[in-house]
């Protein structure tokens, strides 16, 4: 049992640790990719800098609360399992 924990542990700070990395990465979505091409062309454009990172971590956040509500369920399931010692 503290294997897996301890793999569910090391595995959430590798994800985390790679998704804090910065990374050159073009945008992701189609609407997001048209509109930092408007931008570039435009004088007055918005600064879109952050734009890459920042879907990233929109991207990641649902994965990193399924995967803590999957934890605590699986955890929670195999408490239920075991025999009570009286």
């Amino acid at each position: 049992m503290k294997k897996i924990v301890l793999t569910g542990v090391m595995t959430l700070l590798l994800g985390m640790l790679l998704t804090a990395l910065p990374l050159s990465v073009q945008a992701q979505c189609t609407m997001c990719k048209t509109q930092v091409e408007a931008s570039r062309q435009e004088k007055d454009g918005y600064d879109t800098t952050g734009l890459n990172k920042g879907i990233l971590y929109l991207m990641t956040i649902p994965y990193v609360l399924i995967g803590t509500v999957g934890y605590f369920w699986y955890r929670h399931s195999q408490q239920k399992k075991k025999p009570a010692h009286g």
